[in-house]
């Protein structure tokens, strides 16, 4: 392998549509990786090769690639620009030292394009723009550019390459700092950018910024360490302008890529990684992709941070603490596997059947090193209760959607207590329809994916008493025990007291009285959920010494307690989740207005990337379809994040209608 120095590592995102999968095909068929650049809608190329992504003629997976260019090699990684797999971005972002964000030049800056610069942004990595798609009808780059600047600051996103030809057919790019061919018609715009980036320029130093000021010109290769300073610092967003299907401005691309991106030994530190990158050493690799190869098995795709990593070793898995074999090392082009002897730093490679590796884990060749920080995936927005088509398959529904959920993070399973459902969570009905068609294509087991229901939980709003006279006489010795007790509403939850006095209920009975009580609490009375927030008091009772035993305090318990709720005004709670929706500006009245008709409240308002974020809290009850519904309401330019904030009481119209429905279901049972 070339040494770290000539190694370029940087992920490609933005928004569905932008042409980022066109630009890797023309980026490895430039670089003479592949002979001829297929295309999306042909459905061969090499970053959409999983059969649902040439059917949805949209990436769904993150997929590697690499290329040499100059001499140098790059590791890129595809990643898709839908919303609901935004898990797939998440894992290529930790492992790349850059992002190069592509904006499509028809329809501007999306949502997408925002999550892909503040993903980048959090991990503190250099963010470039590529404006892509200039030799379509209604391509704009300055129009493009003005959204960008709104949403960024004009003193940040700065152009380095400017579109010649927009308005009778682009045909090229001029490098706004040092080429001198430019065309009378954009002659202004080159000028007002050359002007901004050598300011950014000339701030990088303090020299060069003294130099400047007193009208001193700079050297082109002054010129060059200070935008790259500039741009390693985050400072400034450089901006390309090309066409990926044209393959117009591309090479200009390519050759900025080793230029200006970092190299694997300025890889920006995560808390507790290494301070200093190395070549030799002890090697740490993170693991941020993971898939089920037919061929292969479980491959196991990690970036190496520092460190060689060579084939055929042992190394150690520092979160689990145990041993692994790397057999090969294989250099991925989509499904296409180059074997390699070693992995340097920031290689992205793959390694076969790993015994207890998943996403997020650190690998190491020395078994006292400190793992690097996990991998942080966003909650699902979306879920939907499982059980098997057919009878006696939820086993082997369970077992592979476990293996599914090892591939991708933001699929969650879980098993609801209070509905007893098999819950199936994710990034919303797309994200899961993919998940149902591999479970039925790989693991031969089809599943039923319907709502879940609302696990409600129910309380009392006043005080209440209960006392239950349990006498029992049989053939032999008999069973008694009374109990009174008392009832309140509880903020800080369930609470347990004896004031018994005097002794009328014996000491070691109390704890009999308490499970009885438990009993009642695990089905309340009016949906048959499980109580919460109520404090009982046992004051008085009788007993005994003959029939009393524990079984009929526990008996008396649960009678007493029953009675003691009838009092005691129970209600229905539910769940409340905190919701934070991104939107265009423009979808703002619909969006706050649907949320009203679903017993929302929205809380505030803030601005980021350029989209309003509405700030809520929603009855879980109305979300369950909520990442569909925003879809269609803001044509796909919507995400939301979703959380569990608390319990919170129904109000009496809507509680009434849940309770009559239960009654209805139930009754209908027991007829």
């Amino acid at each position: 392998m070339s040494n770290a120095a000539s190694c370029r590592n940087f992920v490609i995102a933005g928004h569905s549509g932008g042409g980022k999968t066109t630009l890797c095909e023309q980026i490895l068929r430039l670089s003479g990786a592949i002979p001829r650049a297929g295309s999306v809608e042909a459905k061969n190329t090499v970053s959409d090769f999983m059969v649902e992504e040439q059917t949805k003629q949209s990436s769904i997976y993150a997929t590697p690639l690499n290329c040499t260019w100059q001499n140098t090699r790059l590791f890129f990684t595809d990643t898709p620009g839908y919303g609901e797999f935004v898990g797939q971005v998440v894992g290529a972002i930790r492992a790349a030292d850059a992002a190069l964000v592509v904006i499509d030049a028809i329809d501007g800056p999306q949502i997408g394009t925002a999550r892909a610069w503040k993903l980048a942004k959090q991990r503190r990595i250099p963010r470039f723009g590529l404006v892509n798609r200039l030799d379509k009808d209604r391509a704009d780059f300055k129009a493009t550019l003005e959204i960008m600047r709104k949403n960024h600051g004009r003193n940040v996103i700065i152009p380095l390459y400017w579109p010649v030809g927009q308005a009778d057919g682009f045909s090229r790019v001029v490098n706004v700092l040092f080429d001198t061919d430019i065309p009378a018609e954009i002659a202004d715009d080159v000028a007002e950018c050359k002007s901004l980036w050598m300011d950014a320029i000339a701030e990088t130093d303090e020299e060069l910024m003294e130099r400047f000021l007193e009208g001193g010109e700079l050297t082109a290769d002054e010129i060059r360490k200070g935008l790259r300073a500039s741009v390693l610092a985050g400072s400034t967003i450089p901006v390309f302008a090309a066409s990926a299907a044209k393959g117009i401005g591309l090479k200009e691309l390519l050759d900025e890529v080793i230029a200006l991106f970092p190299t694997p030994l300025e890889y920006v530190p995560l808390p507790g990684g290494p301070e200093k990158i190395v070549e030799s050493g002890d090697a740490y690799g993170v693991v941020f992709k993971s898939v089920n190869d037919l061929f292969s098995g479980q491959l196991a795709f990690i970036r190496t941070v520092t460190g060689t990593f060579k084939a055929d070793s042992d190394v150690h898995n520092l979160n689990e603490s145990h041993k692994e074999r790397f057999g090969q090392l294989l250099l991925m082009n989509g499904k296409n596997q180059t074997p390699t002897t070693e992995a340097g730093p920031g290689t992205i490679f793959a390694v076969a059947k790993l015994k207890n590796t998943k996403i997020g884990d650190t690998v190491a060749t020395s078994a006292s090193s400190k793992p690097l920080p996990g991998i942080d995936f966003p909650g699902a927005t979306m879920s939907y209760a499982v059980s098997a088509a057919k009878s006696g398959d939820d086993e082997k529904i369970a077992a592979g959607l476990q293996k599914i959920a090892e591939c991708d993070p933001t699929v969650r399973l879980s098993r609801q207590e209070e509905t007893h459902e098999f819950l199936l969570s994710g990034m919303g009905d797309q994200h899961l329809a993919i998940v149902a068609g591999r479970l039925k294509e790989q693991f031969k087991v089809e599943a039923v994916l319907a709502t879940p229901k609302v696990p409600y939980r129910e309380t009392i709003t006043s005080s209440g008493e209960g006392h239950y006279r349990h006498k029992k006489q049989t053939g032999g010795a008999g069973q008694f025990a009374e109990v009174f007790l008392r009832i309140a509403y509880n903020e800080d939850g369930y609470e347990f007291v004896n004031e018994v006095v005097g002794g009328t209920v014996p000491k070691n009975f109390i704890p009999a009285i308490e499970k009885g009580v438990l009993e009642v609490m695990t089905t309340g009375p009016l949906v048959g959920c499980r109580m919460e927030r109520i404090k009982v008091a046992v004051y008085d009772g009788k007993y005994h010494p003959v029939d009393s035993n524990e079984m009929a305090f526990k008996i008396a318990g649960r009678m007493a307690f029953r009675e003691a709720i009838s009092k005691a005004k129970p209600v229905l709670l539910e769940p409340i989740m905190k919701v934070d929706i991104s939107i265009p500006d423009s979808y703002m009245g619909d969006i706050t207005g649907d949320l009203n008709h679903k017993r929302g409240r929205v809380l505030g308002m803030s601005a980021d990337e350029g989209l309003q974020i509405v700030h809520a809290e929603v009855p879980m009850a109305e979300m369950f379809r909520y990442a569909t519904e925003l879809r269609s309401m803001t044509q796909g330019r919507g995400s939301f994040e979703m959380a569990f904030a608390r319990y919170e009481q129904v109000p009496g119209n809507v509680a009434g209608e849940i309770i009559a429905k239960y009654q209805a279901e139930n009754d209908g049972d027991r007829e």
